[in-house]
């Protein structure tokens, strides 16, 4: 019987950090975040380690909920995106070969067309390693950047429906054998082969075709991260890759359980989706070492910048509340419910209040830290895996790029003497690489 195989996907953000908010001032992390070579070097890294993927999240404002102003974000280098991802997998693709590449777009800003266009040029020009990590965007800020009013949850979840109903048609709109190219005949391609798509939705209208050929892929691989019920049942229609922040091994398998039966019910294989957990890696020569490491780095979040985030990610200003508050009573007046709800989930078996959750937030955003050697990071890894909390893991760095260096150099090979992860790239596109 063969062994199933766990998924890795490295979690990128153009900015000073990731999950752990003191990354940037780590003594051995790399800051050049606004230079090609920086992104062009992890590609090399993580294909080099094997992993199915990277991605890129994105952030389109500096938040300001905090204090109602973006100071405190800004001055102690919290999350933001500060390049447009695009461009970057552009410059990825040029030096990798195999491993995927994923960009995060808004399914609430940008108009369908356009998306399709842009994920169907990339997909071409990467030879099918394309994924697209469709968000719908929850913050006030970022909608007012686009000059707009943010929507309820549910129905920007509808407009998402849409916009990747008529993206699926625009991407099918061209048949694969459509272009001819023929020099002596002088046919380029068959117009019989090429349709129009006229995709009319409540909120989504085109009319097709798209100007771009098929791919080799025919679509990108699509992302999705929806916590709350609403966005679950979205990734249970599209998803083929869910990455979710989950706290312990039993919150793991009842997240993969209830996405299994979602997907039941739209009569999809639970093979057809990979649900990755995000942990944060700190690796060291002896378990003492990597507790020692963790430690040092751990000192280096700043606890109002957790509180800051915070507020950013549930849209409800946090200065107003008493650290010494728990954090279960803290009110929400708009934002992700489902981000809440995952903070809350890594909070309540210990009653955290809301200073001694800003800490923890700012460490890792309550990710597990998987702390240890390398054997006993990949003992770490195997056992959530094993136990069906998962298909793999989205890892977030906790130092940059010394801990993918690290992990693609260590805990890679050590999984791999394990059957754990592949030894080679077997499929031409992403999607076959997933489904080898």
């Amino acid at each position: 019987m063969t062994r199933r195989r766990m998924r890795l996907v490295a979690f990128l953000l153009s900015g000073p950090t990731a999950h752990h908010h003191g990354m940037w001032r780590h003594p051995e992390t790399d800051n050049s975040f606004l230079t090609p070579e920086y992104y062009e070097h992890i590609a090399r890294v993580l294909e080099g380690g094997f992993f199915d993927a990277l991605f890129f999240a994105d952030i389109l404002a500096l938040m300001d909920f905090y204090k109602g102003s973006y100071e405190t974000v800004l001055s102690r280098g919290g999350q933001m995106g500060l390049l447009d991802p695009m461009p970057m997998l552009a410059q990825m693709a040029r030096v990798t070969k195999h491993i995927g590449l994923g960009g995060s777009v808004s399914s609430s800003f940008v108009h369908a067309f356009q998306t399709a266009r842009t994920f169907a040029t990339m997909d071409h020009l990467s030879g099918g390693r394309m994924a697209w990590n469709i968000v719908t965007t929850s913050s006030s800020p970022q909608w007012a950047n686009f000059g707009l009013e943010p929507i309820p949850r549910d129905e920007r979840y509808d407009v998402a429906d849409e916009v990747v109903e008529a993206c699926t048609r625009l991407w099918d709109s061209w048949e694969a054998d459509a272009l001819i190219i023929d020099k002596a005949s002088g046919r380029f391609a068959d117009p019989t082969k090429v349709h129009r798509v006229d995709y009319a939705g409540k909120y989504v209208k085109t009319r097709g075709p798209l100007t771009v050929p098929r791919t080799v892929q025919g679509w990108p691989v699509l992302m999705q991260a929806g916590s709350s019920p609403r966005g679950r049942d979205f990734a249970a229609r599209w998803a083929e890759i869910i990455f979710t922040l989950q706290h312990s091994i039993p919150d793991m398998q009842a997240f993969r359980a209830d996405i299994h039966a979602r997907m039941d019910a739209r009569g999809r294989r639970p093979e057809a989706c990979q649900i990755l957990v995000s942990v944060d890696p700190i690796i060291g020569e002896t378990r003492a070492i990597a507790e020692e490491k963790a430690a040092f780095l751990n000192d280096l979040v700043d606890p109002e910048l957790g509180l800051a985030l915070i507020s950013a990610h549930i849209g409800t200003d946090l200065s107003h509340y008493p650290l010494h508050q728990p954090l279960r009573d803290v009110e929400t007046s708009e934002g992700s419910r489902g981000s809440f709800d995952v903070i809350l989930q890594g909070t309540r078996s210990e009653g955290l209040t809301l200073g001694e959750a800003a800490r923890r937030f700012a460490v890792s955003e309550l990710c597990p830290q998987v702390i240890g050697t390398q054997a006993d990071i990949a003992d770490q890894l195997q056992a959530m895996f094993d136990s069906g909390g998962c298909d793999g893991f989205v890892l977030t760095p906790t130092t940059f790029p010394g801990c993918f260096e690290q992990f693609s150099r260590g805990v890679v090979p050590e999984l791999q003497r394990r059957g754990l992860v592949r030894t080679r790239y077997e499929g031409r596109t992403l999607r076959d690489n997933l489904q080898a």
